[in-house]
């Protein structure tokens, strides 16, 4: 990597950015363990489901043509031949005017062709406990058609069907499709694991006491919430102070891991060490990017003891600027070596209710709140100040504008672009 120089457009450095990653290798995980990864090949189906012809409804399997013209005034009467458990076969073919009791999901008996359920026969009428038993009548009160409340054989799949193809993120819904095929493992791509160091004198571990002059470490925490909110495994490294020869000793220490994130030192202050060490131990892509908040981004790469090139996301140390440029950055990266590709946001186009100033000709990312309207359009409000050091503006948003680099203001009334974060409707 070369350095660049100058600021860059946010869309080319997630560009520079995605083409330094890839997918990692597939692994086996316990279906559980394996939810939010990405299918490494398509899943094939081993048999039929259901395998069986099965009954959709508690009731009584029959001869469709056995109950002709039956009615509440004029039931039909059927003798009682067995009673089916779920689990468990009635080999025996059903004859003229039987019936068979049956339970949801047991297999349909040879030579019956629907099934009545209880309450269109008299057995609700019964006295509790008094259920027709083996060689008892039963009357049913309403004729059956052929074929009704039975769920027939691979109706869901069938045998050497794909059912998820590779590629797929796993859910809830896909875990219970592959566990209805008997399996209890799945082969994934493996998450990544992302090392997160925090850098400067002033940064206190929470939990421990805070000295005059001293701000407890947000960023390490935040960041490492959404590396796990997104898939991959945090790994904290802890504080580094300003110092060239412990952070580098701290980076190395994060050289294991698939992506190395620091916060803090990237800008051009005296101290702002990360830029010296990742010039002097690695390799510098880009340090600056058209965006605010997040204008001192560095992106380069490490070389780990084992010859991997290990990404490198140096964040900016303001809290705000840490989360939107990991939101906007980190997360595809994530994504990338997940196997996935749906990274991007939705987007919605909402009413600003607020003047959103752009003054220096960057794309802003301001904190919003997007609700709906009585008249069925999007509306936009800002969760407040939009300072980079306000992390309470993250917390209050569900969305951040975003504000082309050519365009000096978004005035009330305004129809503007939002890339929603947490949100329950689609767009």
């Amino acid at each position: 990597m070369e350095a660049a120089a100058g600021m860059i457009s946010v869309d080319e450095a997630r560009e520079r950015i995605l083409a330094f990653f890839d997918r990692l290798p597939v692994e086996r995980r316990p279906l559980l363990d394996a939810l939010g990864q990405v299918l490494a090949g398509d899943t094939v189906a081993p048999f039929d489901i259901p395998p069986l012809d099965n009954t959709a409804m508690d009731g009584y399997a029959v001869r469709a043509g056995d109950t002709a013209g039956a009615s509440p005034g004029s039931p039909v009467e059927l003798r009682v031949v067995a009673n089916l458990a779920a689990g468990y076969l009635h080999e025996t073919p059903i004859g003229p005017g039987e019936a068979i009791r049956i339970m949801t999901g047991a297999p349909m008996p040879p030579g019956a062709d629907a099934v009545v359920p209880f309450e269109e026969t008299d057995e609700p009428l019964r006295e509790a406990n008094a259920a027709p038993s083996r060689g008892a009548l039963v009357r049913v009160l309403k004729e059956a058609e052929v074929h009704a409340n039975i769920r027939f054989r691979a109706e869901d799949v069938r045998c050497d069907q794909v059912v998820i193809p590779a590629g797929r993120v796993l859910r809830p819904s896909e875990a219970g499709v592959l566990a209805s095929i008997g399996l209890n493992e799945v082969a994934v791509y493996r998450r990544p694991v992302v090392a997160i160091l925090s850098t400067g004198d002033e940064i206190t571990e929470p939990g421990q006491p805070l000295l005059p002059g001293r701000i407890y470490d947000a960023n390490a925490y935040s960041v490492a919430a959404m590396v796990r909110k997104f898939g991959g495994i945090p790994r904290l490294l802890g504080i580094s102070r300003d110092t060239v020869e412990e952070m580098t000793r701290k980076i190395h220490e994060g050289l294991g891991a698939d992506m190395l994130v620091t916060s803090a030192g990237v800008s051009r202050g005296d101290f702002d060490v990360v830029k010296d060490v990742l010039a002097r131990e690695g390799a510098i892509d880009f340090w600056t990017v058209r965006m605010k908040p997040g204008k001192p981004l560095a992106f380069g790469a490490f070389t780990a003891p084992d010859g991997r090139r290990v990404g490198h996301l140096g964040l900016p140390g303001n809290p705000v600027s840490s989360m939107v440029s990991f939101e906007l950055f980190g997360r595809p990266a994530i994504f990338r070596m997940l196997g996935r590709t749906d990274w991007e946001r939705p987007m919605v186009r909402a009413i600003t209710r607020d003047r959103v100033a752009n003054t220096d000709g960057r794309r802003f990312f301001a904190r919003c709140i997007v609700t709906q309207g009585e008249d069925g359009r999007w509306y936009a409000d800002l969760t407040g100040p939009q300072g980079s050091g306000i992390l309470t503006s993250m917390s209050a948003a569900n969305g951040l504008t975003v504000i082309r680099e050519d365009l000096a203001a978004a005035n009330p009334g305004d129809e503007i672009d939002v890339m929603m974060l947490d949100w329950d409707h689609a767009p």
